[in-house]
């Protein structure tokens, strides 16, 4: 998928280029490798969804592709979504009118656990970040060896 990418233990990058949609399937699909028997599955759902939006938000609305990273600890996972557009992006609230359109940041906003944007300066862009605590070190003390 996309100009490159790289698997490092527990974190994944890809590179996405440019308006490259069914890249974000792989992106997804990548992440739920990564997470698949190390966390929860419903923290793994969630993270799924979210780097699904923020992907989506990274290809449709900025003029460039986008770098995404995901790791995971003991008890969290952060996914990062990095485009080259300085402009933030806004939360919306959608109309009923409005389909499915403009519930991205909603979503990040009520579905993680902490989330941000952080300003790298001017053309170098931004980064677009959630984290979800995931306590899978509970669940997994708790299965039989």
């Amino acid at each position: 998928m996309g100009d490159a990418s790289a698997v490092d233990g527990l974190s994944v990058s890809r590179r996405v280029r440019r308006a490259d949609l069914k890249a974000v399937g792989e992106v997804r699909r990548s992440l739920r490798e990564l997470l698949r028997h190390r966390c929860r599955a419903d923290t793994a759902d969630v993270a799924e969804l979210l780097i699904t939006e923020l992907v989506t938000n990274a290809l449709v609305h900025t003029d460039q592709g986008a770098e995404v990273s995901a790791s995971l600890t003991a008890t969290r996972v952060r996914v990062e979504v990095r485009d080259y557009a300085a402009r933030h992006p806004r939360t919306y609230v959608p109309t009923a009118d409005d389909g499915t359109h403009g519930r991205g940041l909603v979503l990040v906003q009520a579905l993680a656990d902490s989330w941000g944007v952080d300003s790298l300066g001017g053309s170098r862009g931004k980064v677009v970040w959630f984290e979800l605590d995931d306590g899978a070190d509970a669940v997994w003390a708790a299965e039989p060896a």
